[in-house]
């Protein structure tokens, strides 16, 4: 069988790149919890906040551990699968990757051991901002990221001199059509997705009946998260589509299945097996107009469909098509998720519904796969462009035996392999541990070594205690 050096060097990158966005997709939107978090204890000295922080401050460093070793891998098969994409395009993206470095990496990587190991060691104000930082340094690595794969979406700004790109207009490189709408996205699945991981440990405790109060606390804070959230990222969701719809018809085709070269009247599929070969749907199931309503908002809009282009200019459409409805599927389950929990805590069932722990426990994983698969609509969607309209896939694949791709391919698999093993090791473990108990964090804090930071809680305590104490002289 004759191996294609091209296909073998996109799988490749597709198994990295997904490995990869695993992590990211976990620790943006944590940083984000753990400075509210921390930000909220200092507020209120409310104990169970700390707690929070501290215990989710190890998941989130093993997880920025990962994310870093599995990302410094992608740049170098820029160079090595696709030579003359980092030829062609390396005037444009590469200052934009050495931005995220320069601006996000040194900035992470310069507070997070403050940020991890300097409860201890500095001043409650210093150590807050030590988490602040990493959390924008963490916003603003996928700003830069973002940045470069959305201009490969929707290049702006550049110019072709002796078949290679050049800056015309760093802003408009940098805020290309799609950006906003990519970034935006992104950023709020990361929060949906490190909401619904603290939520389902937390009903993972509550249906053991382990760390009651903790528990408690993380599942109602993280269920009025996803209560805004959710919706929050459907409206956003829709201004993507209907940019995607200016700007990429042909990937917005592919999601919806829609094949004639223009169609009014466009039903919502709620099933269907896109069909390559005879370019139609098998066994379809919709509702009428209502794909029109939501993809031009109006009953009766007309969308550009697949036969607008010829067959080797469209992507794999069952790929792009059930990825997408994988991704609104989950998004609307969470979204009833955090619609049921709002109705429990008004009856004041939201910590005793087995059935609904059991959910939440169930989608702990969720928004990763949800980010997953939004990552393959985005990419699949857009082949067979690497720069959409301007430069085929196949014309930047470096000439490589086929026999070393398929090889370090393999090793890819088995190596990346052990890695989340070792990965969901330690993050067992670190549940089945708990949070550090209330006398623990006492402990830790108390002493000379302690600066204000901890001051400031024993002072509250003896306050409180002296109070308590007056009272029952009284």
């Amino acid at each position: 069988m004759d191996l294609d050096v091209a296909i073998l060097s996109r799988i490749q990158f597709a198994f990295t790149v997904s490995f990869h966005i695993i992590f990211p997709s976990i620790t943006i939107g944590l940083a984000t919890l753990i400075a509210i978090w921390e930000g909220l204890w200092l507020k209120t000295h409310n104990p169970y906040y700390l707690q929070l922080a501290k215990f989710w401050i190890k998941p989130f460093a093993i997880t920025f551990g990962m994310g870093v070793v599995s990302g410094i891998v992608l740049s170098y098969e820029f160079g090595t699968n696709f030579s003359k994409f980092s030829e062609i395009t390396g005037a444009i993206l590469g200052p934009l990757m050495a931005y995220e470095v320069l601006t996000a990496f040194f900035m992470e990587a310069g507070f997070l051991g403050v940020m991890l190991f300097g409860w201890q060691r500095v001043g409650r104000k210093l150590h807050f901002f030590a988490t602040v930082t990493v959390m924008i340094g963490t916003w603003i690595s996928a700003f830069w990221i973002i940045v470069a794969n959305s201009w490969m979406q929707t290049p702006t700004g550049y110019k072709i001199v002796n078949g290679k790109f050049e800056v015309s207009s760093w802003m408009e490189v940098i805020f290309n059509p799609s950006m906003p709408y990519r970034l935006t996205h992104m950023l709020v699945a990361s929060l949906i997705t490190a909401t619904f991981v603290v939520a389902g440990i937390s009903t993972y405790y509550l249906l053991k009946k382990q760390n009651i109060p903790f528990a408690k606390k993380g599942l109602s804070m993280c269920m009025w998260f996803a209560l805004v959230l959710t919706p929050l990222q459907a409206w956003i969701g829709d201004m993507h589509g209907l940019n995607v719809k200016e700007h990429q018809p042909t990937k917005l085709a592919a999601m919806e299945g829609i094949w004639p070269a223009e169609e009014e009247n466009v039903p919502l599929l709620l099933f269907a097996m896109p069909n390559m070969k005879t370019e139609s749907n098998d066994y379809q199931v919709g509702i009428p107009n209502l794909g029109s309503l939501i993809l031009t908002h109006s009953w009766d809009g007309a969308v550009q469909g697949l036969k607008a282009v010829p067959p080797e200019d469209r992507p794999n459409v069952p790929l792009v098509f059930w990825s997408f409805r994988v991704m609104v599927g989950i998004g609307f389950g969470m979204m009833g998720i955090a619609a049921l929990a709002l109705l429990l805590r008004r009856k004041g069932r939201l910590y005793e519904n087995k059935a609904f722990l059991s959910i939440v426990t169930f989608f702990t994983p969720m928004g990763v796969i949800a980010v997953l698969a939004g990552w393959y609509v985005v990419e699949i969607g857009r082949q067979p462009w690497i720069v959409y309209n301007l430069v085929r896939t196949s014309e930047i694949v470096s000439p490589l035996p086929p026999e070393r791709v398929l090889f370090t391919l393999t090793m890819f698999v088995i190596i990346y392999s052990l890695l989340i093993g070792v990965y969901l090791y330690f993050m067992r473990k670190l549940i089945k541990k708990g949070p550090p108990s209330m006398k623990a964090l006492e402990q830790q804090l108390i002493g000379m070594k302690a600066p204000g930071y901890a001051l400031a809680w024993v002072k509250s305590l003896n306050t409180e205690n002296q109070s308590l104490k007056a009272q029952g002289d009284k």
